[in-house]
């Protein structure tokens, strides 16, 4: 019952981030036979913000008549990020200087809702609101602002250092390989990935070392960390490239040291062998220091 319960939710998450993402068609549609830069101007434009805005209010309406409670609450959420990454998409493709903020959309709201529907399918059990990642701290939320704040500033100040086209594409790719390197740790781990590190092993725990873990012990920060930084890079950001970069290494050191501990604890010499052979992925973060 539990299993058929988790799996509808995964299923709402997919049907809703969909129908937040219909949104793309609202001035597609009334842009037939245009060039995109109508299709931003249409967006942008008064009418275009209350098509948009009818379009949510009918949205929000079916999801509240379809969902209740808890499972509201998951399409709701699905169904913001599926919104937010339409209209990156429509600010990305538009002739406009905002084009790499577009880009920084798709890439935000594509990271949060592709940690909920990963975590659905491989570890159901541990599924919850928070496995979107939307509240992971209040640090988190700071960094997020504050690269928005930067990037207006600065477009408005020195708008010739937001079209450095190929520093933004380096962003762009720094973000797609971490992105992948994540997913592909968080599939490669199945239901020993848990967004919380455990401090009791469940009897299902086994320690994975093969895949991507047979690169680096801890693949998914390894993604985190070159995704966090690829959105700076991406935004032409340098003031939150450099912070990005010290909160990230600070934070996923102090994670790791953390985590390691608990799988010393677990798997005993099995662990510090694999510790021994492989590295953890991260620069100058070596893991947790063992007393000889």
């Amino acid at each position: 019952m539990a299993g058929n319960k988790l799996v509808l939710e995964g299923r709402i998450c997919i049907f809703s981030f969909f129908l937040g993402l219909g949104v793309v068609l609202v001035p597609l549609l009334a842009a037939v036979g245009s060039h995109l830069d109508w299709v931003f101007d249409y967006f942008t434009g008064i009418n275009g913000k209350i098509a948009i805005a009818i379009y949510i209010g009918s949205v929000n309406g079916l999801l509240l008549i379809m969902y209740r409670g808890p499972l509201y609450k998951v399409a709701v959420r699905a169904c913001f990020l599926g919104f937010s990454f339409g209209c990156g998409l429509l600010i990305s493709f538009g002739e406009t200087t905002w084009t790499h903020f577009g880009w920084y959309m798709c890439s935000l709201s594509f990271f949060h809702y592709s940690e909920y529907l990963v975590t659905a399918i491989i570890n159901p059990r541990s599924l919850s609101l928070d496995s979107f990642l939307l509240n992971h701290s209040v640090e988190y939320t700071v960094a997020a602002l504050s690269s928005w704040v930067e990037f207006t500033v600065e477009k408005l100040l020195f708008p010739e250092l937001k079209q450095l086209s190929w520093v933004s594409l380096v962003g762009l790719i720094m973000v797609l390989c971490g992105e992948c390197l994540r997913k592909s740790a968080m599939l490669t781990a199945g239901s020993n990935f848990n967004h919380i590190v455990q401090n009791e092993k469940a009897q299902s725990h086994v320690l994975v070392t093969s895949g991507v873990y047979s690169c680096c012990r801890h693949p998914s920060y390894v993604g985190w960390f070159y995704w966090s930084i690829g959105t700076q890079v991406m935004l032409c950001n340098p003031i939150c490239v450099l912070g990005y970069l010290f909160a990230s290494w600070r934070f996923f050191r102090e994670r790791i040291e953390e985590e390691e501990i608990s799988l010393i604890h677990f798997f005993g010499d099995e662990y510090l062998d694999y510790k021994q052979r492989v590295p953890t992925g991260l620069p100058f973060i070596p893991g947790i220091r063992m007393q000889s």
